[in-house]
């Protein structure tokens, strides 16, 4: 399975909190500007607010909706939120998931509202597919690491993050699969290349009678004097 090529680490925070955000983080993903406020006062309630609040800073923080528990949510987002929209009892956000119909509602508001798309969109899926092989094929990196670029580029254009498996079989896979072409096409040029070049290229490496050097030799020698004939 291509999932089995990404770090243990990897697929544990793969769309979730891996730890819990730092004051700077807090302060560019978690903080509520006008537009938000505008969203979140059409809630009734303020553990309807406070939960709407940490649907729409979490999608942004992590590139996908979390379930529908807030305890999957550090204490210290959910305060930092409270704070904000001026909820005294935090708990409250405990009774966001009561009616289980809300929090689905919530999200498709969302995802509208802040233009977030669909990994199935066919638009986005093909910009994607475009995206993968030209990373590999420009950059010497392996499967895990155009694992991690491709999760940069869904959420650069908020793509909602698919599950762990699909996004490793189109990264890791991606990978993979340019490479194979890449060897495809190399035996390809071997094919139609000069069948005497691989000699010539061999004899370039013997030293001329008369001379110290080869000639690749001779090439790699910087010029000893700042003149024309250097």
């Amino acid at each position: 399975m291509p999932v089995e090529l990404l770090t243990y680490e990897q697929a544990a925070s793969y769309g979730k909190f891996s730890e819990e955000p730092i004051r700077p983080e807090l302060e560019r993903f978690f903080f509520l500007d006008d537009e938000d406020r505008k969203l979140i006062a059409k809630r009734r309630g303020d553990h309807s607010r406070l939960g709407s609040a940490l649907r729409m800073c979490t999608v942004c923080y992590i590139g996908r909706f979390l379930p529908d528990d807030p305890p999957d949510v550090p204490w210290v987002v959910i305060e930092h939120l409270a704070a904000q929209l001026g909820v005294g009892d935090v708990s409250c956000v405990k009774r966001y998931t009561e009616r289980k119909p809300t929090a689905y509602e919530h999200a498709w508001e969302i995802r509208d509202a802040y233009e977030y798309r669909e990994y199935e969109d066919a638009e986005w899926s093909r910009r994607f597919r475009t995206f993968l092989p030209g990373r590999a094929w420009t950059h010497a990196e392996g499967p895990v690491a155009l694992f991690n670029q491709a999760v940069g580029w869904l959420r650069r254009h908020r793509v909602l993050l698919p599950g762990v498996s699909v996004l490793a079989r189109q990264g890791c896979g991606g990978a993979e699969g340019c490479g194979e072409a890449a060897a495809r096409d190399g035996r390809a040029a071997a094919r139609r290349a000069d069948p005497a070049l691989p000699g010539d290229l061999v004899a370039t490496l013997k030293t001329p009678e008369g001379s110290r050097f080869s000639e690749p030799e001779r090439l790699r020698r910087p010029p000893t004097r700042a003149a024309s004939t250097g």
